[in-house]
């Protein structure tokens, strides 16, 4: 029986291939969506995912994400040294600084000021130049899209020609030399990252009483992270998180006080919804063509649930078609655009498991119309002139 089942669904190829790209459009809208808006919020706390030594993360109580700077007294990082359980705890500072260009205009860009001595909480990677160059005379380390993009000078015949090592820029005032260019991940402003010491950030900003940003501290081996960020609170009357909740912290705020979840989810409930108009109206029509099928395999009695095995594998089959093309070329406009453009994509497993059900759904839902029409379907119907 199984087999007459798929010839039917394949013996209409207009409807059988309508289906499939209902259910493809369906299933590439779902998961494109989903996964820009993934790629989106991942950005949000771009500089936790690139600073991955630190395992604490000490800030004022009033901060309510990674960007709500609020800043502190430089003598807090000594007493969070002298916590129970802390190996040790560097200060670090994150702000923004204006970079004048030399054709005049200025370009906001993202400050990193790292601890002089250990440097801790440096760029993941290096294009050129090192890491303790930073320790030369006014040295600052640039993003590689930040000196190709933003940051680069325009050349004679209009052209951008990128900032390389040996370079100089102004930041606020001050003449800084390029000592290094790094691979960092996409900031959800886009602005370019710009790394220095602490002392030459605190220097190049504008002057604050208090301008320490987070104490980064590392828990003792042995020691629970989570534990040692009690002490820390209790003792010092400052916010202590794990890489992992300050990442949660972020991500709820933007969820809870931005308008972008609404826009991507509705973008997705359009294709949940095309996907249920489109394929659910031709497999019903495609059942309606089929009746006179149904009706014989009924007289010569075949079961309803037979029936309903037959209707629910055709539903499965052009489901699992679709769903497989809609992902596959999801991922790779993904793969195509992400890396080239400023376009965020980020496409866990967890969403093609949200695109699975989004797609099992609407075959069942579309299913379900048919299976009602075949069910109540009379044997003698296909007896009539």
């Amino acid at each position: 029986m199984y087999y007459y089942a798929l010839k039917m669904l394949i013996g209409d190829r207009a409807k059988y291939i309508g289906i499939i790209i209902g259910l493809t459009f369906a299933s590439l809208l779902i998961t494109q969506q989903s996964a820009i808006f993934a790629g989106i919020m991942t950005r949000t706390f771009s500089f936790l995912t690139d600073v991955s030594l630190p395992d604490i993360w000490v800030v004022d109580p009033q901060v309510q994400y990674i960007d709500d700077i609020k800043p502190m007294q430089d003598t807090k990082v000594l007493r969070i040294r002298g916590v129970k359980g802390v190996e040790w705890a560097v200060p670090l500072y994150k702000g923004a600084l204006r970079a004048r260009l030399e054709n005049g205009t200025f370009q906001t860009c993202l400050a990193i000021g790292l601890d002089d001595e250990t440097l801790i909480g440096g760029p993941p990677r290096m294009v050129a130049g090192r890491l303790s160059d930073l320790r030369r005379s006014d040295g600052v380390i640039l993003d590689q899209n930040g000196a190709e993009g933003k940051l680069a000078r325009s050349g004679p015949d209009g052209r951008r020609i990128p900032l390389k090592v040996g370079d100089t820029l102004e930041l606020n005032d001050h003449r800084v030399y390029v000592v290094g260019i790094c691979e960092v991940t996409q900031t959800f402003q886009a602005n370019p990252v710009i790394y220095t010491t602490y002392s030459r950030a605190t220097t190049f900003a504008p002057q604050e009483r208090k301008l320490l940003s987070f104490v980064a501290a590392k828990a003792k081996a042995g020691e629970d992270a989570e534990t040692v960020c009690a002490r820390i609170r209790e003792v010092t009357g400052l916010m202590a998180y794990t890489p992992e909740r300050f990442k949660e912290l972020t991500f709820y705020y933007y969820l809870k006080y931005t308008g972008m979840p609404v826009n991507f989810m509705t973008a997705v409930a359009l294709g949940f919804i095309v996907g249920i108009t489109i394929s659910g109206q031709t497999f019903y029509n495609f059942t309606l063509d089929n009746l006179r099928y149904f009706g014989t395999l009924k007289a010569m009695g075949t079961s309803n649930r037979t029936l309903l095995k037959m209707i629910l594998l055709q539903a499965l089959i052009v489901g699992g078609i679709g769903y497989g093309l809609g992902v596959g070329l999801a991922s790779a406009w993904g793969a195509l655009l992400g890396g080239r453009t400023q376009i965020a994509f980020y496409l866990p497993w967890q969403l093609l498991l949200i695109t699975a059900a989004a797609i099992l759904c609407i075959c069942l839902s579309s299913a379900a119309l048919s299976i009602r029409k075949v069910m109540k379907l009379e044997p003698a119907v296909v007896f009539r002139s």
